[in-house]
C-alpha cells in the first residue's frame, strides 16, 4: 500500500485508504477482491512508522520484482559492473548556480505526518510527540554549461564537474 502511495503521490493515509477502496487496479496489485476489506488508515500509518523499520522488506520486494521481470524476459538479467569512474565533463567549473536539495521522500513523509496531525486535531486527539528531525538538505552546484554533470571534490582527486 505504501508503494502505491509513494508512486502515485498520495500524501494522506486516509486518502490512500479511500483510493484503494475505489481503484480496481490498486486492489488487483494488492491481491484484494471486490469484497475484501482495505486496511484502515491507522494501520497503514502504524506500519509505515514502526512495523517495517529496520527490516529488508522493501529490498526483498524490489528483488522479487527484478526476478519476475527476468522470468518474463522483460529484462536480460545480465550483470552490470561499474568501477565508479568519473569522466571530466565539458563544463566550466566557474559557471554554475547553487541550489538547495533534499531527499524526495522527506517531503512525502512530512506531508503524511501533517495529514496525521490534522486528523488528530479534527478528532480531538492529543498531538504526537515531537521528534527531532535531521536536516538532510544541502547546497549543490549546478553547471550552467552541462547540467548532466555533478560537481565533485575529494582529497587527492581532480575537482570540478564530472560525469558518472
Amino acid at each position: 500500500m505504501m508503494f502505491i502511495g509513494y508512486l502515485y503521490g498520495i500524501r494522506s493515509e486516509r486518502q490512500l485508504e479511500r483510493k484503494i477502496q475505489m481503484n480496481i487496479a490498486y486492489r488487483w496489485f494488492l491481491g484484494l477482491g471486490f469484497q475484501d476489506k482495505v486496511a484502515d488508515h491507522t494501520t497503514i500509518s502504524w506500519n509505515r512508522r514502526t512495523q517495517f523499520k529496520g527490516t529488508s522488506v522493501f529490498q526483498d520486494i524490489f528483488d522479487e520484482i527484478v526476478l519476475q521481470t527476468m522470468n518474463h524476459k522483460m529484462v536480460g538479467g545480465r550483470v552490470l559492473f561499474t568501477d565508479s569512474t568519473h569522466l571530466k565533463a565539458n563544463a566550466n567549473k566557474n559557471k554554475f548556480t547553487k541550489q538547495m536539495v533534499g531527499p524526495e521522500t522527506k517531503a512525502y513523509l512530512e506531508a503524511l505526518n501533517q495529514a496525521i496531525e490534522e486528523d488528530r486535531i479534527a478528532h480531538e486527539k492529543k498531538p504526537l510527540k515531537e521528534r527531532e528531525e535531521v536536516n538532510e538538505e544541502k547546497e549543490i552546484k549546478i553547471s550552467t554549461t552541462d547540467v548532466e554533470s555533478g560537481y565533485m571534490y575529494r582529497t587527492g582527486k581532480p575537482e570540478g564537474f564530472l560525469l558518472s
